[in-house]
């Protein structure tokens, strides 16, 4: 049995690095796929947004768990053999966009309607409604919770280990089989968790205060 030192501090340090590049993919892809959801959701085309609103259903359904299994395990039986960042970035990319492009649809949908009917009397058309009136004022509502959506990202990150990925979690438990002191490690990933998270989580209220959004 080892004892708990430095170099496992460092080690979680490191695996901390890979919890914030799978969270950074996964907002970032499923952030612009959450946005073409978003805009789908809103359109006037029926088709568009049925076929938005039934990814949104399916996604919101399975457990993030079972998309991660599918992409790693599944591909791999179909001849796609992927890394486990790689699998675990599609999985949480098309979690993340169901879910923002519920919360950003929402958020659309949230600026009153007289200013549809306003940027139309303008003679606008569709896009720069959106563009010019409509979208700057839904992302000031839509930036509290989208950060706040943020810190589950991070959070659920862990669950990544299932598929092999060394993230923060997976890298405490590696840490733990050698040194058999779970409450010291789990204590530094827990702190590790609370620093990344916390900050979000200020930045979130912080906004929401500014914005006025829980007064609209």
């Amino acid at each position: 049995m080892n004892a708990f030192s430095f170099l496992h501090v460092e080690y979680l340090l490191q695996a901390a690095v890979w919890t914030v590049v799978l969270s950074l993919v996964a907002f970032v892809f499923g952030g612009v796929a959450g946005f073409v959801i978003a805009l789908w959701r809103v359109s006037p085309n029926a088709v568009l947004r049925g076929i938005a609103s039934g990814y949104i259903q399916v996604v919101q359904g399975i457990p993030l768990l079972v998309i991660l299994f599918v992409a790693y395990f599944g591909l791999a039986i179909a001849g796609f053999k992927l890394t486990p960042l790689v699998a675990a970035g599609i999985s949480f990319a098309i979690y993340c966009a169901a879910f923002l492009g519920e919360i950003w649809r929402g958020c659309i949908q949230a600026v009153p309607k007289t200013q549809w009917e306003a940027s139309e009397c303008l003679g606008f058309n569709r896009f720069e409604q959106l563009t010019k009136v409509i979208l700057p004022q839904a992302v000031k509502i839509a930036t509290p919770p989208t950060v706040g959506f943020m810190v589950q990202i991070v959070k659920n990150t862990s669950l990544a280990s299932v598929i092999g990925f060394v993230d923060l979690a997976r890298a405490g438990q590696i840490i733990n089989n050698s040194t058999f002191q779970p409450f010291t490690v789990f204590g530094c990933v827990a702190l590790i968790y609370f620093c990344l998270c916390f900050p979000l989580s200020a930045l979130s209220k912080h906004f929401e205060r500014k914005l006025n959004v829980s007064h609209r």
